[in-house]
């Protein structure tokens, strides 16, 4: 990975710099030479720090050369003095060429970990449709800055005929391995959540399951909820950060939830059943959010965001979220990953729960859902009469012959 312009020139800026420096001390020095000329080769050291091999090589040149030139104003030209200045700051140049090579090439090798990682990731989120059941809804996620390791954020939802679920959580650890892990939670959430059980009991299985995929120091939390019907749902926080929720009535509150054990460490979890009447908006969030830092140091506040999730809609309301929190941390720059999910009760047609140009473009692919109807070419395919026939002993392609 090649440094930022930024810091190619800061990094020649430097090196230049201190060649300058060098110099005229040792030509205002006069004869014999008050600062040795090896100095020269720091030059090239600073440089590869933050240049590639060639422009570092390059230095290294001008550093030799500098040397020379010095030895001629102060009279040691020519001289073994001279020679042994001129291998040493030759040598100190090579040094910093390998250094720099090594550099750049680990520096590929990361980026291309953390390509694979963001390309695993946003595999492994799925596309929440517009409308899940009674529920609007909306989610993002966006990546760390550039110089930081993605990380293993994560939201997912799960539509039957008997339930609606929703999950946010966050894999502790960052890289291929906290992709992989949120890849298994989100499997989990899924088979657990088509079960019979509760909230309660799908996050205990959860947790159950993958327990054994976790190392000593790893966990996940995690905050669940399901529609328990069309004025309530219930929530089970896995030692997540507690949702937000903007009432109808111009309300806002932090829902107080008992704080569980991360999924991976708890065995049993405690379901809350709250209030949630049409108009009502939620927001589910990772410590992204709620611990983004500003230049003193200071936390994201969230309940101040609530005025910003009441504009018309939810994905213009995730937008408004999204910039405050841009305008919150120094130069727009992420240090941790974000994923952000945002519902609204607005007490639809579950007939029409699914928003039908989710289906019509195949965003939706690999949930449980019974969309209605839609008619996805110009012409409607008409029913063909069977003939009937009857069963005959023998292998099926006899029979359809």
């Amino acid at each position: 990975m090649k440094g930022d312009r930024r810091g190619q020139l800061v990094g020649a800026g430097l090196a230049a710099l201190w060649f300058l420096i060098v110099l005229v001390a040792e030509l205002s020095a006069g004869k014999p030479a008050f600062v040795p000329a090896i100095l020269f080769a720091l030059g090239p050291l600073i440089a590869c720090a933050e240049l590639e091999p060639l422009p570092t090589a390059g230095f290294g040149v001008v550093a030799v050369g500098l040397v020379g030139l010095t030895s001629v104003w102060n009279g040691t030209w020519d001289t073994a003095q001279m020679w042994l200045r001129v291998a040493d700051v030759g040598l100190v140049s090579v040094a910093a060429v390998a250094l720099a090579a090594v550099r750049v090439r680990r520096e590929a090798q990361l980026d291309r970990i953390v390509r694979i990682a963001e390309v695993a990731q946003r595999a492994v989120l799925p596309l929440v449709p517009t409308h899940v059941g009674t529920v609007a809804a909306g989610a993002r996620y966006l990546s760390a800055a550039e110089d930081a390791l993605v990380g293993g954020d994560l939201y997912d939802w799960f539509h039957s005929d008997r339930r609606v679920c929703f999950i946010v959580g966050d894999v502790r650890g960052k890289g291929v391995s906290a992709v992989e892990q949120a890849a298994r939670v989100i499997r989990a959430f899924r088979q657990s959540a088509a079960g019979a059980g509760d909230l309660a009991t799908v996050a205990a299985e959860m947790s159950a399951y993958i327990d054994p995929f976790l190392d000593d120091e790893e966990f996940v939390t995690a905050l669940l909820l399901q529609v328990t019907d069309r004025g309530h749902i219930t929530l089970v926080n896995c030692g997540h950060p507690h949702p937000l929720l903007i009432t109808s009535h111009d309300g806002a509150t932090l829902v107080d939830l008992p704080s569980g054990l991360p999924l991976g460490l708890g065995r049993s979890f405690e379901a809350v059943t709250v209030p949630w009447t049409p108009g009502d908006r939620l927001l589910l969030y990772t410590d992204g959010l709620s611990e983004a830092r500003d230049a003193r140091g200071e936390f994201l506040p969230v309940l101040p965001l609530a005025p910003l999730l009441r504009t018309s809609t939810v994905e213009d309301a995730l937008d408004s979220v999204l910039g405050a929190v841009r305008e919150h941390v120094p130069g727009g720059r992420f240090t941790d990953d974000l994923a952000v999910l945002l519902l609204e009760n607005v007490d639809g047609d579950e007939t029409h729960a699914v928003d039908p140009r989710d289906y019509r473009v195949g965003r939706i692919t690999s949930q449980s859902i019974q969309p209605s109807p839609v008619k996805v070419g110009p012409v409607a395919p008409q029913p063909l009469e069977p003939t009937p026939v009857e069963p005959v002993p023998g292998t099926a392609a006899e029979n359809v012959g």
